[in-house]
């Protein structure tokens, strides 16, 4: 049996959920017409919020023309299109470099290139 407090609290859950659905979305959106900003990550975060609070948004991206085949890919297999490997790498390389240029404290301008090192090298594991 639920009470009011536990079904009060389970709305509000499902609202931040479908809050942070939204954003990703958006982000997604603004990243399929910039080219600084990624589309995928975020509608994959997009999807991964929409499943815990709105399946109807999760199924429309999920079913997606342009973007759900990468999303189910993802979701299915963990795989990642090699286009999109040397994409995100050419980034992180563009990024590392400026980050070693600027004038930055030296924890970020070696820990950042050491980060993003590390995410390149995951991806490279993914699966195509």
């Amino acid at each position: 049996m639920t009470t009011p407090s536990s079904a009060w609290f389970g709305g509000i859950r499902r609202l931040l959920w479908r809050l942070l659905a939204l954003v990703c979305v958006g982000l997604g959106l603004l990243g399929a017409v910039l080219p600084v900003l990624p589309t995928v990550p975020f509608l994959l975060v997009a999807v991964w919020a929409a499943g815990r609070g709105w399946p109807a948004l999760e199924l429309w991206l999920l079913d997606h023309p342009r973007f759900g085949p990468s999303l189910r890919r993802w979701r299915e297999h963990g795989a990642v299109p090699r286009r999109a490997k040397w994409a995100a790498s050419v980034m992180m390389i563009a990024s590392a470099i400026m980050v070693l240029v600027l004038d930055l404290p030296a924890a970020l301008r070696f820990g950042v290139p050491l980060l993003l090192a590390c995410v390149a090298a995951w991806l490279w594991t993914r699966p195509e």
